[in-house]
C-alpha cells in the first residue's frame, strides 16, 4: 500500500506543471455598441445567453478599446501595445488604400503576441473568426495567422488560411447568394455557410479545438471573434425584417443563440467551469443606425465614448472572487491592451523582453478589487476618418486621452480642445476646456507628447482634403 501511494505521488509530480494553468476564451464582437446587450440596457432585443454570463460573472462599465475601428483595436488586444507602434491605424484595406493612408499592409510578425507568449509556456492556441490583421482584398502575401503564435485558425474573408465564407438568403430566394467569393484565393480549405449561422460554425470549430487541448492536458487560449453584427446584415430567413436597425437586432439575437452553445459547454464541463476565464466585449462602437452606444456620444470611427468604450463581461466561476459574481464594476478604468499583461499575470507568467503599454489589472478582472490602470489612455483617430462618413460632415477630433475622471479631445496641434468630466457627464455634453484651463493645458501637452512618440500616418494630410471620410463604415 505504501509503495502504491509513493507511485501515485510520483505520478502526480510527473504531470505537466502547466496543466493547472487557467484557460482563456476571448469573444471579441465586431461593431457591437456599448448599449446593445440587454444586460447593458437594450430593450429592443434580448440576449439571454450573454445576460446569463453577466449574471454569473462581472460586468464592467468603463472598459475601453484602443481604437474606434477594427484592425487597430484587434492589434492592441493581441499585442498589449498601442496599435500606432505597428502602423495599424485604420481598418486594413486593399494594398493601394493602405499605402494612401500610411498604414502597414499587415501586422508585423515581430510584434508581441499574447498567443505566442502563452504558446511558449505550453498553451494550445486557436483563433476562430474574423482576423483582419493581414490578408484581405488584394493583400494575398500576408503572413498566415500561425505566424502570430496560433496552433490552429479558421477565419473569414479577412485573413489567410482555412476559412468559413458566407452564403446569403432572404425570403423568396430560390438559391443562396455568395459574398466575398474572391477570398477563396487567400487560402483554404473553404466552407460556405449561411451568414446567419456562421458564428455557430466558428463555435463548433472552437469547441473541437478545446476538446483536443483538454485531451492532451494542455491549457488553451481561444479567440472567438464573430462579425455577425457588422454589415451587411443577413438575419435568419425566419426572422427577416426590413430596415437597418431591425436587421441588426435580429442578427444580434441570432448571434446570442449561437454563442449559447459555447457558454453551455464551458459551464457544464467541471474542469473548464472551474478553470476558464471568459471575456466578452466589442472591438469598437456601433455603425450609425445599426447598433446603439446607449447614453454615450458617438460611435464607430469616433474618439468620443461611444466609439471607444466597450461592454466587457468576465465570467470565471472557479477563479472570480465569489462575492463579486453578478456585480457591476462601475469604477475600474482600463483598456484592451491591458488584457495581455493581465491574463499573463493570472496564468502566473511573465513576458520576457516585452515592453507593454498595457498594465496588469488582474485584481479587477478577478473581482478582488476595483483597479484602474495608472497611466492615461491615449487615442488617435483613423487617418481616413476626419468625418464619420458620407452625409456626416461634422469634423471629428484628431486625438483623445482619458486621465482619471477626465477626457480631453483636440486637433493634432492641440487646438479646439474639448474637456469632459466623465463621472458627471458620460455623454460628453458639457465642454469644460474654458473653465478648467490649467487642466486643459496639462492634458493637451501630455497628449501631444504621446502623439509625437508614435510613428506617423497620413491623417493630418488626409484631414485637409474635402473627401476625407467620404466612405462610410469600413471593416
Amino acid at each position: 500500500m505504501k509503495r502504491l501511494l509513493i507511485l501515485a505521488f510520483l505520478g502526480a509530480l510527473c504531470q505537466p506543471l502547466f496543466a493547472a494553468r487557467p484557460n482563456f476564451v476571448i469573444v471579441f464582437i465586431d461593431d457591437l455598441g456599448w448599449g446593445d446587450f440587454s444586460c447593458f440596457g437594450n430593450q429592443e432585443a434580448q440576449t439571454p445567453n450573454i445576460d446569463r454570463i453577466a449574471a454569473e460573472g462581472i460586468r464592467y462599465e468603463q472598459f475601453y478599446v484602443n481604437a474606434p475601428i477594427c484592425s487597430p483595436s484587434r492589434c492592441a488586444l493581441l499585442t498589449g501595445q498601442y496599435p500606432q507602434r505597428w502602423r495599424i491605424t485604420s481598418f486594413l484595406n486593399n494594398r493601394a488604400d493602405n499605402e494612401r493612408r500610411g498604414c502597414a499592409q499587415w501586422l508585423d510578425p515581430k510584434a508581441p503576441s499574447l498567443a505566442a507568449m502563452l504558446k511558449s509556456h505550453g498553451y494550445a492556441t486557436g483563433h476562430f473568426g474574423k482576423w483582419h490583421l493581414g490578408g484581405q482584398r488584394d493583400v494575398e502575401d500576408a503572413p498566415p495567422i500561425s505566424a502570430y503564435g496560433f496552433d490552429e485558425s479558421l477565419t473569414n474573408f479577412e485573413g489567410m488560411g482555412a476559412k468559413l465564407l458566407p452564403l446569403t438568403m432572404k425570403p423568396g430566394d430560390a438559391q443562396p447568394g455568395r459574398i466575398w467569393e474572391d477570398a477563396e484565393r487567400l487560402g483554404g480549405p473553404v466552407v460556405w455557410m449561411q451568414r446567419s449561422e456562421i458564428t455557430g460554425g466558428f463555435v463548433g470549430a472552437a469547441l473541437a479545438f478545446m476538446k483536443r487541448a483538454a485531451a492532451s492536458q494542455r491549457p488553451f487560449l481561444v479567440n472567438l471573434w464573430p462579425d455577425d453584427v457588422h454589415g451587411p446584415w443577413w438575419p435568419p430567413v425566419t426572422q427577416w425584417t426590413e430596415g437597418k436597425r431591425g436587421k441588426y437586432l435580429a442578427v444580434l439575437e441570432a448571434m446570442d443563440r449561437q454563442l449559447g452553445r459555447l457558454f453551455d459547454y464551458l459551464r457544464e464541463v467541471p474542469e473548464l467551469r472551474d478553470n476558464t476565464l471568459l471575456l466578452l466585449c466589442s472591438d469598437n462602437g456601433p455603425e450609425a443606425g445599426a447598433g446603439s452606444a446607449g447614453p454615450l456620444k458617438g460611435g464607430k470611427t469616433m474618439l468620443y465614448e461611444g466609439g471607444t468604450r466597450s461592454p466587457l463581461i468576465v465570467w470565471a466561476p472557479g477563479l472570480l472572487e465569489k462575492s463579486a459574481m453578478g456585480k457591476v464594476d462601475r469604477a475600474s478604468v482600463f483598456a484592451a491592451f491591458d488584457l495581455a499583461p493581465s491574463l499573463l499575470s493570472i496564468a502566473g507568467l511573465k513576458a520576457e523582453g516585452v515592453a507593454f503599454d498595457g498594465e496588469d489589472v488582474s485584481p479587477a478582472l478577478l473581482g478582488r478589487a476595483e483597479v484602474s490602470r495608472g497611466a492615461p489612455i491615449f487615442w488617435r483617430r483613423p487617418p481616413d476618418r476626419k468625418t464619420a462618413g458620407a452625409g456626416q460632415p461634422e469634423r471629428l477630433p484628431d486625438l483623445a486621452m482619458r486621465e482619471g475622471e477626465w477626457k480631453l479631445l483636440c486637433e493634432y496641434d492641440g487646438s479646439q480642445p474639448q474637456l469632459y468630466h466623465l463621472k458627471n457627464d458620460p455623454g460628453e455634453s458639457r465642454n469644460l476646456a474654458a473653465v478648467e484651463e490649467a487642466r486643459t493645458r496639462q492634458m493637451t501637452a501630455a497628449l501631444l507628447a504621446w502623439h509625437g512618440t508614435m510613428p506617423p500616418d497620413r491623417g493630418e494630410e488626409l484631414g485637409r482634403l474635402p473627401a476625407a471620410g467620404k466612405k462610410a463604415g469600413g471593416r
